[in-house]
């Protein structure tokens, strides 16, 4: 599997990882840890340096109940990032976490590479649009709802079957643009329960139907600190084992706050699938 990022083709035949930058105060993990150029230049290097394929840039927590963020304010947040992370690493393939087509749009103009959608356009009906004009690889997530809603839309009667149904809606939808490059994100903790992340997680290969590369982020989320009752700070661990899972499922990229550790999971699992093909 390919994707073509600003003309350099991505080979996600061995899986790559993303590494996360919020610039919010708020986000669940990280809020407002990364509050100066100093801070958000060293934690991009640190990614770099521990093999992160893309860094996303999130400025618009959507966690559970999340506060509202002004269209101007997630610009105005997001585009010095983007600049001054491609002033000091001008290669840096940057992704872009928002649902708004216009905070898309201008972080495009200013360089990123990739646009990550919570809402697979839901939120905004002019997104698909942008994405086709650009032609840039868009990740298209599962969710119901909205941040400040998608906790009370949990009822499926059968959720592996009805994710399958609204990606390939989406597929279709997006192929009828031109949109060439889509990535999946079957939205862990996004208008699911605790049980439900799971049971997507145990039938995760059903996406692999639809041919196309799927992302998986889990870092450090309640999914895997309220199972094993402790905190976001403590589920590194946890984190590296459901990476790992989803790994031997089929996910092509690992979106994550600690990005030695994810690479090491991909690391230890292709010497594996080395070590079986040669057989």
């Amino acid at each position: 599997m390919l994707i073509n990022c600003k003309g350099q083709l991505i080979d996600l035949s061995i899986p790559k990882v993303m590494g996360i930058l919020n610039v919010t105060p708020n986000s669940f993990f990280d809020g407002g840890k990364y509050k100066n150029e100093a801070e958000i230049i060293s934690q991009v290097q640190k990614m770099l340096t521990d093999g992160a394929t893309f860094i996303d840039i999130g400025a618009y927590s959507s966690k559970p109940s999340a506060e509202f963020v002004s269209e101007k304010n997630e610009i105005e947040r997001i585009v010095p990032v983007i600049e001054l992370v491609l002033k000091h690493f001008p290669e840096t393939l940057l992704s872009i976490d928002t649902f708004r087509s216009e905070v898309a749009k201008i972080s495009i103009e200013n360089g990123a590479a990739i646009i990550n959608d919570i809402s697979a356009g839901e939120l905004d009906d002019k997104m698909f649009g942008v994405i086709a004009q650009y032609n840039v690889p868009y990740i298209m997530m599962h969710m119901r709802g909205n941040p400040q809603t998608m906790q009370s839309l949990t009822k499926y009667d059968d959720i592996a079957k009805e994710m399958l149904f609204y990606f390939s809606e989406k597929v279709q939808q997006a192929r009828r643009l031109g949109i060439n490059d889509l990535i999946l994100d079957p939205g862990f903790g996004f208008a699911k329960t605790n049980d439900q992340n799971y049971e997507v997680l145990q039938k995760m290969e059903l996406f692999n139907s639809l041919d196309l590369p799927v992302l998986t982020g889990v870092s450090r989320k309640s999914m895997i600190y309220k199972t094993l009752d402790n905190s976001a700070q403590e589920a590194l661990n946890g984190t590296t084992v459901i990476n790992t899972i989803a790994l031997t499922k089929g996910a092509k990229i690992l979106r994550v706050h600690d990005v030695k550790e994810a690479m090491e999971c991909v690391t230890l699992l292709n010497k594996i699938s080395l070590k079986e093909a040669s057989y």
